[in-house]
């Protein structure tokens, strides 16, 4: 089957479509392991969770393709190259922070602090995305996502253990998502 490359559609909408598709993954691997902190194997909620990330997914995937053509014909653009050249310096100093503040965070033997740095860093982390993309949503999604990180471990019983972290995560990643595939940024 051949695919249709004609330019119709938006490119800034395959680009929402692009990016709520990497939020609904993250923020259904974030919920499948909330539920697994607080419930091990339970099937229900995981296959759940499973099924509407698949949904999310598919509807993403469905607006993308609609619009592929048109995202196709500005991909070499001078704004598309600096978005991805700020995307591929974000999340290289992202990661490369997650993986220091994991590592000192045993070494201070801490590690349960690990899941709450890293809600923390991908936080901040939307910032410089926010204007790289110019996208004034990531805003919020960083804000919510930093304010999380800070507030669950002191409000929660169980502190920086618990799964309200992730569950957290998981529903601001979602809510960021579908606000990208039914309005413009």
């Amino acid at each position: 089957m051949k695919e249709d490359t004609t330019i119709n559609g938006s490119a800034a909408s395959a680009s929402r479509a692009i990016g709520a598709m990497f939020f609904i993954v993250n923020g259904g691997a974030w919920l499948e392991v909330g539920v697994l902190k607080e419930y091990g194997l339970s099937l229900v909620p995981l296959l759940t969770i499973a099924a509407v990330t698949f949904l999310l997914f598919f509807i993403a995937l469905r607006k993308f393709r609609v619009n592929r053509g048109a995202h196709a014909a500005e991909a070499n653009s001078p704004v598309n190259k600096r978005a991805e050249r700020i995307f591929n310096a974000v999340n290289a100093i992202q990661w490369s922070l997650v993986f220091v503040a994991s590592i000192v965070l045993i070494m201070l033997r801490h590690p349960e602090w690990i899941i709450p740095s890293i809600i923390l860093i991908v936080g901040i982390h939307f910032f410089p995305l926010a204007v790289g993309f110019t996208v004034p949503r990531h805003y919020a999604t960083g804000a919510a996502k930093v304010l999380l990180a800070i507030c669950y471990p002191l409000m929660s019983s169980a502190g920086p253990t618990s799964p309200v972290g992730c569950v957290g995560a998981g529903i601001i990643l979602w809510v960021s998502a579908t606000a990208a595939l039914v309005r413009p940024a």
